[in-house]
């Protein structure tokens, strides 16, 4: 193929995957539940559909699901240990952490380093961890990590380093879904 016609197929494969569906071979591999000692959630984009309404006087609000909310719930009922790990520092983050009762670190313009840090300080290995990411920003510390979980519109280059990629988009219950057919 022709560079040119690659560069077209890039496009279409990426229009189509943000779009319409995961463009992506299965990545439903099984993850056992036993096998996670933390589950790390990016907001923007997993517990968002990525997008944020701003207002005159500058702050923002955000659409998250209820269905996450009670995933995370039922998540902390089985034991598990959560935390929101943002490139964003927002008040949103700060009050859907707090909402969820589940640690939060935002800010970070190195997720890799943050979350290497906070396991070390919990004695946690890197391989027992499962982070869901979407974008790019997550794509170093999606590499270190046991368990790397994409929703379903996530960026092409974040799919391919997935072991599970969700059925729904971020922002419409990817927590929830992992609660109830990977984690469960």
């Amino acid at each position: 193929m022709s560079n040119y016609l690659q560069q077209i197929f890039n496009h279409c494969q990426q229009y189509f995957h943000k779009h319409f569906f995961a463009f992506s071979p299965d990545k439903s591999q099984q993850i056992k539940g036993e096998n996670i000692a933390l589950l790390v959630y990016d907001f923007d984009g997993v517990m968002t559909d990525n997008r944020a309404l701003q207002f005159e006087d500058g702050t923002e609000a955000v659409f998250v699901s209820r269905a996450d909310g009670y995933g995370v719930s039922q998540l902390k009922k089985r034991g598990f240990k959560q935390l929101i790990l943002s490139t964003e520092t927002n008040l949103v983050v700060s009050a859907r952490g707090k909402k969820l009762n589940i640690e939060v670190i935002q800010g970070s313009s190195d997720k890799k380093a943050a979350l290497t840090a906070y396991c070390a300080g919990l004695n946690i290995d890197l391989s027992d961890v499962l982070y869901i990411g979407n974008d790019l920003n997550d794509f170093e510390v999606m590499q270190v990590v046991g368990f790397p979980v994409a929703p379903a519109d996530a960026h092409p280059a974040i799919i391919k380093i997935a072991k599970h990629v969700t059925k729904v988009k971020g922002g419409d219950g990817v927590v929830k879904e992992l609660w109830e057919s990977v984690v469960a």
